[in-house]
C-alpha cells in the first residue's frame, strides 16, 4: 500500500466527546488544560459542546448530540480532514444505545490514523505532547486505488 502525509498545522482541530457519565471528567479536564486548548479549535458533540463553552469559556463548534448523529458528523470531520485528533472519554461500564455509532467514530480515528485519548491519563499525554504545538505530517494509507476499484 502507498502512503501520503496529511499536514496538521500548529493550531489543531480537536474533538472533545464524552458519554453522560464521564461529561465531569471531561470538563474538569478541560478547564485543567484550558490555556493549552485556547489556541486550538475545539468541536465537540451536543451536550458536551453546550456545558464546555459554559465550564471554560471557550468558543466551541457544536455538532449533534452523539446518540442524534453527533458522533458520525465527528467521524465525517475525521474523514474530511476536518478534526485532527479525538477526545472521548466514554464509559466502558455503561451500554449505551448508540454503541455502534462510537465504534464507527473509533474506526474512523483508527482509519484517518488521527490521535486518540479515551481517557485522562491519554488525554494528558497528547495535549502535553510538544507535536501538539508544531506542524506535523500525519501518515496515512494512500486510498486512491480503493477509491477506483473496479466493483464487478
Amino acid at each position: 500500500m502507498n502512503y501520503k502525509n496529511i499536514t496538521m498545522t500548529k493550531d489543531k482541530k480537536v474533538a472533545l466527546v464524552a458519554h453522560d457519565n464521564k461529561k465531569r471528567d471531561l470538563l474538569d479536564w478541560a478547564k485543567f488544560n484550558r490555556v493549552l486548548l485556547a489556541h486550538h479549535s475545539i468541536f465537540a458533540t451536543g451536550t458536551t459542546g453546550t456545558l464546555l463553552e459554559h465550564e471554560i469559556g471557550l468558543t466551541v463548534h457544536k455538532l449533534q448530540s452523539g446518540p442524534l448523529g453527533g458522533d458520525q458528523q465527528v467521524g465525517a470531520k475525521i474523514a474530511d480532514n476536518e478534526i485532527d485528533f479525538l477526545i472521548f472519554f466514554w464509559d466502558p461500564l455503561e451500554p449505551q444505545p448508540h454503541d455502534p455509532d462510537v465504534k464507527a467514530l473509533l474506526r474512523m480515528a483508527v482509519v484517518w490514523n488521527i490521535p486518540i485519548a479515551c481517557n485522562r491519563a491519554s488525554a494528558d499525554f497528547i495535549i502535553s505532547s510538544p507535536l501538539m504545538d508544531s506542524i506535523y505530517n500525519r501518515i496515512v494509507p494512500d486510498y486512491d486505488d480503493y477509491r477506483q476499484r473496479t466493483v464487478q
